[in-house]
């Protein structure tokens, strides 16, 4: 899971995927294209928003995504456009480019359809970010299992 920062909606994604499947079948991480927030705690509204559905993020810490990711993954989901364009960029082989794929892609297919960031917005806003990541992890857990 990848969005800018790894604050907002990634680590929302990993937590929710994680309540989805069986940590002893899958590895489930998330990562920013950007470095600001490496080694950080999620934004405390994703805390929120997750905990209010079951789901503790708080100990998650900010990565950056790393070209080993590649290989250590089978599929990695983006929150929106721009991180499509930044991880592609980080992609060797179209192999590695098939693995990148828009999350939000898993229920409006073909449509790139963005998951806004929250990261300016209201509580409010976080909530609806958590109920189209939920959406999409219950597709991508089909999917998987």
């Amino acid at each position: 899971m990848v969005c800018l920062g790894n604050i907002c909606r990634s680590p929302l994604a990993e937590g929710i995927l994680r309540n989805k499947l069986d940590s002893e079948q899958f590895i489930i991480d998330s990562a920013g294209t950007g470095d600001w927030h490496v080694g950080n705690a999620p934004d405390a509204r994703s805390i929120k928003v997750a905990r209010d559905n079951g789901i503790d993020i708080s100990q998650l810490k900010g990565r950056q995504i790393a070209k080993s990711d590649f290989k250590k993954f089978d599929h990695i989901y983006v929150m929106d456009q721009n991180n499509l364009e930044d991880v592609l960029a980080l992609a060797s082989t179209d192999e590695e480019r098939r693995k990148v794929i828009m999350i939000l892609d898993t229920v409006f297919p073909g449509e790139k359809v963005d998951v806004p960031d929250p990261y300016n917005g209201m509580q409010e806003d976080f909530k609806r970010v958590y109920e189209m990541l939920d959406q999409a992890c219950e597709e991508i857990a089909g999917q998987l299992q």
